[in-house]
């Protein structure tokens, strides 16, 4: 019903945000995500969902469409509310969990509160053939379906390095080198982290 909302930036928490279009303020839930990408400008366009239930209309703001389009997928699964499915963005970049769920990485998506063991296997059965059409495929894979990095992931863990920053080195050097040695990727993490 309602695509944007484009206005003035009023209030900004977190996990909503106030824009006032014309002396009306709407109060738009967004996920960390989006508050990261809330741009320091006054005016603001939000992509918007609105959640229409017997007791309530809610919005969901999110600055960019494919955020947007990722929730609304999220929504179509059983025992996926909306709380749960702003948590997932907020938890986890969109582009993790649409490589979450293209890789059948249950792990990645069970890390995510609120979701448990049949919930995630549940998100992966429904949505893993349409993220697969929707996304490029080709993207994903390549980064997933590298074992040298989980190698060194691993290695990594066992050294003592926290999993989510080695993680992010090791996906930027992945993505720079992607033929690189274990030992290549482990030496190169080691001066970076």
């Amino acid at each position: 019903m309602i695509a944007y909302i484009q206005g003035r930036l009023a209030e900004k928490t977190p996990t909503s945000v106030v824009i006032d279009c014309n002396g009306v303020g709407y109060d738009i839930n967004i996920s960390l995500h989006t508050y990261s990408l809330l741009p320091d400008s006054e005016s603001i366009k939000l992509f918007t969902f609105l959640q229409v239930k017997e007791d309530s209309h809610t919005l969901f703001g999110f600055v960019e469409k494919s955020e947007k389009e990722l929730f609304k997928l999220l929504l179509s699964v059983s025992g996926i509310g909306a709380s749960i499915a702003r948590t997932m963005l907020s938890s986890l970049h969109p582009k993790q969990i649409i490589q979450a769920i293209a890789t059948a990485d249950v792990n990645s998506i069970q890390s995510i509160k609120g979701i448990g063991t049949k919930t995630a296997q549940r998100v992966i059965l429904d949505l893993k053939e349409k993220v697969i059409k929707i996304y490029d495929l080709n993207e994903v894979s390549t980064v997933t379906n590298n074992t040298n990095k989980d190698e060194a992931l691993s290695a990594l863990e066992v050294l003592g390095f926290n999993k989510k920053l080695a993680e992010k080195v090791v996906d930027r050097m992945v993505k720079e080198n992607p033929d690189a040695t274990i030992e290549t990727i482990i030496k190169q993490a080691l001066k970076n982290l």
